[in-house]
């Protein structure tokens, strides 16, 4: 009888698959429009002009973030460029060339050093040559967070003691106390991967996140957190409603957003990760909807070579997920609500 039973009610999810599964497509782009890491608005034809072998418009668009204090843009544009620079080594070297004191040039140089210090096989070693270089792009603007965001990422690196990392999270925050480059920087220190734990870490976001401006991103840090826990493969060491905890906190900061925002972009992503393993499939679907056409490589590249590909399918996964919970009758419940317990009646 169990086993008959259990058949039936395989075959009536089956079918509900079949049914919604296309309705829950509003909203959604098709795969071909999901764009990887795409550039923003401003950062889009700076990267052209990159390609061009021309540095005059990267160059504007950092000292335009430095002059505002645009921190967290000018976080985001050093990353991206230096990632450009990876491959184009000449670009930037034609930059320092042409403005060898450029605080911005100087940024971009100790972002890629760092870069590809981290990618060697002697690490530590290749870390430890960078350590000028961050200094030169913290005198550049003594008022940048930037550099000590880096800073942050060398002392994980070399190994720094608790000490060194104190000393310099305390530089970054008093540049910028709300800067989320910095925060998600300390919290790699923290984390049981490294050279805290689990609750550390957790505690460290969670305490962020409490302090943090209303639309901050820091707000999904404890996310972070459950990201790191998750993927470590701890067992039980931070309660499962700590972590549902963070993935709340995380959707209501992502709904402050309008769907398709890309700069809460890779909070999404992430957030949509956490609620797949917390097989939280309503609120998952929501998330795919408003990340839109902007998927990230983190955190999809922890689990695939094709961030991309395994974004995609997830999506999918999720899509089919809700459908073969959702009622049968005409007078099922809208796509994306949920009951209180979180499934589909």
């Amino acid at each position: 009888m169990v086993r008959t039973m259990t058949f039936v009610s395989a075959l009536i999810r089956t079918a509900r698959r079949a049914r919604h599964t296309p309705l829950l497509a509003a909203g959604m782009p098709d795969g071909p429009e999901v764009l990887l890491d795409a550039p923003d608005a401003r950062l889009a034809p700076a990267l052209v002009s990159a390609a061009l072998g021309e540095y005059e418009a990267a160059a504007k668009l950092l000292a335009t973030t430095r002059e505002l204090a645009e921190w967290e843009n000018r976080d985001r544009y050093t990353v991206r460029l230096a990632a450009f620079a990876v491959g184009r080594p000449d670009w930037l070297a034609n930059w320092l060339a042409n403005a060898p004191r450029d605080p911005d040039a100087l940024l971009v140089k100790a972002e890629l050093a760092i870069v590809q210090a981290w990618g060697s096989p002697a690490r530590a070693e290749r870390l430890r040559e960078v350590a000028p270089l961050i200094h030169s792009a913290a005198d550049g603007d003594p008022s940048d967070p930037v550099p000590w965001r880096i800073a942050l990422d060398h002392a994980r690196g070399t190994h720094a003691p608790h000490t060194v990392f104190e000393e310099l999270w305390g530089e970054a925050i008093r540049r910028s106390s709300h800067h989320y480059g910095c925060h998600v920087a300390a919290l790699q220190y923290l984390s049981a991967q490294w050279y805290g734990s689990h609750r550390e870490c957790f505690d460290f976001a969670e305490r962020a996140a409490e302090d943090s401006l209303p639309g901050s991103l820091i707000r999904a840090l404890p996310a972070r957190a459950a990201f790191a826990y998750l993927v470590g493969g701890a067992g039980r060491a931070i309660p499962y409603e700590r972590i549902d905890a963070a993935a709340d906190l995380g959707i209501e900061l992502s709904a402050a957003y309008e769907p398709g925002d890309p700069w809460p972009a890779e909070v999404r992503n992430l957030l949509a990760y956490v609620l797949v393993v917390r097989r939280r499939w309503p609120e998952t679907l929501e998330e795919f909807r408003r990340i839109g056409p902007y998927a990230t490589s983190f955190p999809w590249l922890h689990l695939a070579a094709d961030p991309l590909g395994q974004f995609l399918e997830l999506r999918e996964f999720v899509r089919t997920e809700v459908a073969a919970g959702m009622p049968w009758g005409r007078d099922r419940q809208k796509p994306g609500r949920a009951r209180s317990d979180g499934h589909y009646a």
